[in-house]
């Protein structure tokens, strides 16, 4: 049996997708930026795209701006929302301790430039609440950057609360919502979000797409210059394929998003059953407010790494946390924001669902990181030192 369970790192691009792309690579293929027949179709594949993008957020088509990816985008609304405070002579940023590193990275960077960077506390949980964000908005704060929904625990915020409190008080509110679009509900109207960030990948796109909310109004700071595309905030020919591949896939992933919703949930919750009754095991983030298809856990006295080996063996493929980062020794810094200590946070395994996952397949799973788990530690001397009581169990 094979499996694949690592939509979070990405997804199969979709046949919707692939057909959308054909044309734009074989007939469909001048310079959008033309005047001649050719080139003024491409353009038009592209505002369309843009046009069916919006519709599914709530947006205007003048309000997306089309980029490489969700971190491009994260890193474009940061920079912008910061220069804006600068002239403004606003210099405070707020977000967390469990963003994906594309956030965490530009904030690292504008505090070397002279902004004071405010990461909230993770609650074990997995979620903020929106009061600790009020409290921490200063008369100086010209940004508030939380995710949607986290891409490794997959805990979804209350971010038409958090964006309430940023509209009341006159914050940019900013979104990486990479993991969210296409997979839960978003109306960045009644979410109060000013900009938001999406990666074509995430939802059975291809990879190399992205786009860029921003609310009119909002400013963009240029992070590549060179021509006049996206009307002057984005220079270099759009990549027109992959432009069309990302919005027929989000049309599609949104028409059967409640019913992809209720089949995932259902799965999932299959899944976290079944592998809780593991011993000393434990549950990333809260039960049901999460991605639907997403399940990750600790298990005490094992690694990540050996985990997933074991698991690719049976033919299930999984990962113990941002596919970013898979590289890194180091603890997930998801993991440690929520509480969970170094040697529990090694011992990590991150199962995300695709939409064609069967309960013969969960079931698959269970069995297999049951086997997985025993036999690591049947010969881990850590496990061995918790069984003797020479340490005390954690989970």
């Amino acid at each position: 049996m094979n499996i694949y369970a690592d939509n979070a790192a990405t997804t199969r691009m979709s046949r919707t997708a692939i057909d959308a792309m054909l044309p734009c690579m074989e007939e469909i293929f001048g310079n959008p930026s033309t005047l001649y027949r050719t080139g003024q179709r491409a353009k038009e594949v592209i505002e369309q795209a843009r046009e069916d993008i919006a519709a599914v957020i709530n947006a205007s088509p003048k309000e997306i701006t089309f980029t490489s990816g969700g971190s491009e985008a994260d890193n474009q609304a940061i920079r912008s929302a910061a220069e804006l405070g600068r002239k403004n002579g606003k210099m405070h940023i707020i977000s967390t301790a469990f963003e994906h590193h594309a956030v965490l990275h530009t904030l690292k960077r504008l505090e070397e430039e002279g902004f004071d960077v405010t990461l909230l506390d993770v609650h074990e949980s997995g979620v903020i609440k929106p009061e600790e964000v009020d409290a921490a908005i200063r008369d100086d704060t010209c940004l508030v950057t939380i995710m949607t929904a986290n891409n490794e625990i997959g805990t979804i915020q209350p971010i038409r609360e958090i964006g309430g409190v940023c509209r009341k008080r006159g914050v940019i509110f900013h979104t990486d919502a990479v993991q969210a679009v296409g997979h839960i509900p978003i109306d960045v109207e009644k979410d109060n979000i000013d900009m938001l960030s999406a990666s074509g990948h995430k939802f059975h796109g291809p990879k190399g797409s992205g786009f860029l909310y921003a609310r009119k109004g909002i400013r963009l700071t240029n992070l590549i210059e060179g021509g006049a595309q996206e009307r002057g905030k984005r220079a270099g020919t759009e990549n027109v394929p992959a432009i069309a591949g990302m919005a027929a896939a989000l049309k599609e992933e949104a028409a059967a998003m409640e019913e992809n919703r209720k089949k995932l949930t259902a799965m999932r919750d299959r899944l976290i059953k079944g592998l809780l009754e593991i011993p000393h095991s434990a549950l990333n983030g809260d039960q049901t407010n999460r991605l639907p298809g997403n399940a990750n856990f600790c298990f005490e006295g094992v690694e990540g790494e050996s985990i997933l080996l074991l698991l690719d063996e049976k033919g299930i493929q999984a990962s113990s946390g941002s596919a970013c980062t898979s590289g890194s020794l180091d603890p997930s810094h998801v993991l440690l924001a929520i509480g969970r200590v170094h040697d529990v946070a090694h011992g990590s395994l991150r199962l995300t669902l695709g939409e064609d996952i069967t309960e013969e397949q969960v079931d698959y799973i269970i069995e297999s990181v049951k086997d997985v788990i025993g036999y690591l530690r049947s010969f881990s001397p850590v496990w061995k030192e918790l069984v003797a009581g020479q340490r005390q169990f954690i989970l």
